[in-house]
């Protein structure tokens, strides 16, 4: 399939690691010039020279997308390198496990800041850019929590839940513009993320025992998905062959979910 994407100018958040470094790499892969950002700085390091080694244009930098600020200074270094923005991908975002209980205010605010929050400043920070694109795309890495809620990532659920309004209702208000915006809502995909969750809650299983537990439990295909899988969807639908679709909501799930 021809996605037509070369020449194109793409930030991923979040670009350093697991699902945001694949995505950045499909793009690179597919002739796009990309900017990405993370907060930790050799991690930025490493992937950058990664990503440059493809030829293509790339600026990595280090960057909070919980700081306004930070968020601001990216996004205006990475269109001037890049000479415009056609696509964001949000993808930046950590979990904090926990029931109603556990979870303080500090929790609550940290969640939604790195969630909802970075996915409003980076569009506001792009969408002048996106504006003056031939094929502007907003894509938000969200999580099935968000249609499928599971009291032990209680604020993923809820604040996932409201990154998918984001999604719609920005979707709705862009359209006339020809600004596309969807979302991605993952399942279990490997990911650094999920190392974490292993050592905090089953330390004496293995990462593959662990994997498997969980898949068995909730995940008809009976596996954790790869990172490719979910870099593929969002390379589609930055192309010219998804330009009929906005404000969809991708499940990238293996089946998880039980909803219609």
């Amino acid at each position: 399939m021809e996605l037509n994407l070369t020449g194109r100018r793409a930030i991923v958040t979040g670009g350093s690691k697991g699902i945001g470094l694949a995505i950045a790499q499909e793009l690179v892969g597919e002739g796009v010039d990309v900017a990405i950002c993370a907060r930790n700085p050799a991690e930025v390091e490493t992937a950058g020279e990664m990503l440059r080694r493809t030829g293509r244009t790339l600026h990595a930098a280090v960057a909070d997308v919980t700081d306004p600020e930070q968020v601001g200074a990216f996004v205006e270094d990475a269109a001037d390198t890049l000479g415009g923005i056609d696509i964001l991908v949000n993808n930046a975002g950590a979990a904090s496990p926990g029931s109603f209980d556990s979870l303080t205010d500090e929790d609550w605010q940290r969640d939604l800041d790195v969630k909802l929050f970075s996915q409003i400043r980076c569009t506001r920070a792009a969408l002048p850019y996106l504006r003056t694109s031939t094929a502007p795309r907003v894509i938000n890495i969200n999580s099935v929590y968000a249609k499928y809620p599971d009291p032990g990532f209680f604020a993923t659920s809820v604040n996932r839940a409201a990154c998918l309004n984001f999604t719609k209702t920005l979707a709705q208000e862009l359209g006339p513009e020809g600004v596309l915006v969807n979302s991605i809502n993952i399942g279990f995909v490997v990911t650094p993320q999920w190392e974490n969750i292993r050592r905090r809650r089953a330390p004496d299983l293995s990462e593959e025992e662990f994997f498997s537990q969980w898949a068995a439990e909730e995940v008809p295909l009976g596996r954790f998905g790869t990172v490719e899988e979910v870099s593929g969807i969002a390379a589609f639908l930055a192309s010219d062959r998804a330009s009929y679709i906005t404000g969809a909501i991708v499940d990238v799930a293996g089946g998880m979910g039980k909803y219609v």
